[in-house]
This record gives structure tokens, sequence and C-alpha cells, in this order.
């Protein structure tokens, strides 16, 4: 595994990582949402790439998006203050989210009623759900080697709008990052997710469960997969202690190469946009910009602002590339 040091001192490795893993999770955020989709799952089975028609952003991109501009509007320095200001300027404001997720709606209305955090994430039905773990990646990358401060950092972020296992698996979810922007092997990208999560929580409960079966048959997918949906499945599939689980146990069954772990996580059904961004963020800041394939790149470079209006059009390479520069 590189130092912190090491990385800042090869600027292009930097960039690339940086740059992969934001274009990694808008990937895995399409790729997903389009696999599990009725048509595709007619026409194709198992869907492995993406097909000739438009790409869209979900929330998650967008939500990602929102994340990395406070984190380069700030430079870094991220104070609860700065993350309500971001929210009262670029979500709350809207009347209408088309595919955006309930916590993140509750969590602006709750902004504008006066809430702040950690009362405006805390008081909300959707608290627990993955909401924040799929934002969370460009904190992952600002803090690439420093684990402590990507769990730190993560906890500022996610308590605008979520609480307890909502906030874990942001925190679960920046720490990956954080140390495959190091070139950590994924057994040392997963134990350090897991160490963030307290160990009374639903979702330290159902990463075990999920990792431990994956161990039990040895990474077969096809030996573990219809169990693995059973033994997740929450009433509600954006939940963090089943999408989280779900997204690193197919980190864990498939890693050696980039666009074979999107396929994996991509196609896991359920919330698998998010399933498929978390696995795309990781594995992007892992292997970096030259791993993906260049077509998936430009296919989901520009998000559509589906959800938050203003990230219409915003160039991810050149989000990437302000992000990496604050590694220092």
């Amino acid at each position: 595994m590189l130092t912190r040091k090491e990385l800042i001192d090869q600027p292009s490795l930097k960039e690339s990582k940086a740059i992969a893993c934001l274009c990694g999770l808008a990937i895995g955020d399409s790729f997903g949402d389009a696999a599990r989709k009725q048509e595709n799952r007619v026409n194709y089975g198992i869907t492995t790439d993406f097909s000739s028609g438009a790409s869209w952003s979900t929330d998650d991109t967008e939500f990602a998006m929102l994340t990395a501009r406070i984190l380069i509007d700030c430079k870094g320095e991220l104070t609860s203050d700065r993350v309500v200001e971001a929210w009262l300027r670029d979500v709350a404001v809207q009347d209408e989210f088309k595919r955006g997720g309930a916590s993140e709606v509750t969590a602006a209305m709750n902004l504008r009623r006066g809430l702040r955090p950690p009362e405006s994430g805390k008081f909300s039905t959707f608290h627990m759900s993955d909401g924040t773990a799929m934002r969370i990646s460009p904190v992952g990358v600002l803090c690439a080697g420093d684990p402590e401060r990507a769990a730190r950092l993560a906890q500022i972020d996610a308590s605008v709008s979520h609480y307890a296992d909502g906030i874990w698996g942001a925190q679960s979810v920046a720490v990956a990052v954080s140390i495959a922007m190091v070139d950590g092997t994924m057994e040392e990208i997963i134990d350090a997710a897991v160490s963030v999560i307290p160990k009374d929580s639903w979702l330290y409960h159902n990463m075990m469960e999920a990792l431990e079966l994956v161990e039990k048959c040895n990474g077969n997918m096809l030996d573990c997969w219809m169990q693995l949906h059973d033994t997740l499945m929450a009433s509600t599939w954006a939940t963090t202690a089943e999408a989280i689980p779900a997204a690193f146990a197919c980190l864990k069954m498939c890693h050696d190469d980039f666009r074979s772990g999107v396929v994996l996580a991509g196609n896991f059904g359920r919330d698998a946009d998010t399933i498929g961004a978390v696995a795309g963020a990781i594995l992007g800041a892992k292997y970096g910009l030259d791993a993906i394939p260049k077509r998936w790149v430009e296919k989901t470079r520009y998000p559509s602002g589906t959800c938050l209006q203003f990230t219409k059009g915003l160039d991810i390479i050149q989000v990437g590339k302000e992000l990496a520069a604050l590694i220092c």
C-alpha cells in the first residue's frame, strides 16, 4: 500500500484515481439503474454493457457531485455550516426531485423548516437509507490514505440527512475509498470499511453475514448469489443495512478488474444503482482511469440533472481534477 505522501508525489496517478473514482461512481449508478430495468432483464437477462440509447444520472451521481463541489468550494475544510449552506442553495430550493431519494427530500424539507444537523438528519423516517453512502466517495478521494479523517468528514456530510446506520454506511464507504486511493488490497479495503461500523448495529450484523457467506462459498457467486439476497433483504431496498453489505459482498467476490466488478454489482437488483455506484467508486479509486472502458466514461461523463438541476452538464472529469488538486 502507498502512503499518502507517495500518492501526492505522483500527480498523474493521484489525478487518475480521483477522476476514476467519480467516473466509476457515475458508471455504476447508471449501469445498475439500467440493468435492473424490466426491458433489459427481458432482452438480455444479465446486462454486460450499456445499450446504444441515452444514459442518465440518478440521485447517486448528482448528490456525489454536490458533495464534491462542497469539498472543492471549502478547499477541503469541511464543516456542518458549509454543508447546510450548500444544501440550502442547491437542494432545498427545488420544489421537486425527480428520481430523488426520500432521505434527501426529507432533509431538504427539514432544512426549510429551520432544522439543522444533527436534527435535520435524525428527525427523518428515512435516516437509515443508503442516500449518504451513494454520495460520499468524494470525501474518500480527498482523504486518500487518511481513513480517520475520511470517517470524520463523512459524519459531517452525512449528518445533514441521516442518522445511525445512515451515517455509519457513509463512513464505511468513505474509508474504503480512502484506502483504495493508496492501492490497498481488497481485503484491506473491506477490513477498513468494517472497522468504522459499531458492532451492535444492524449494518455491522449484515456486513458480517454477507462477508461470511461469501467466504463460506469460497467467493463462488453461483453458490451464494440467491442466499445473499435472501439474507440481506430489507422491507425497503434503499436501506443502508441491505445495499452497502451487498456492495462489499460483490467486491469481495469480484474485484480483479473494474468492468467485471461493476457488471456483477450492477446486476444485483434491488437498489442496484447505489450498489453499482459504491462498487464503481471503490474500483475506480483502486485501479485508476486507464482501467475503465473509455466509452463508459464518455457515456456517463455529464450528469443529466435529473434529480439536482444544478448538476446538469457538469464535467465529472473536471470535477475529479479539482478534487485531486486538494490532495496535498
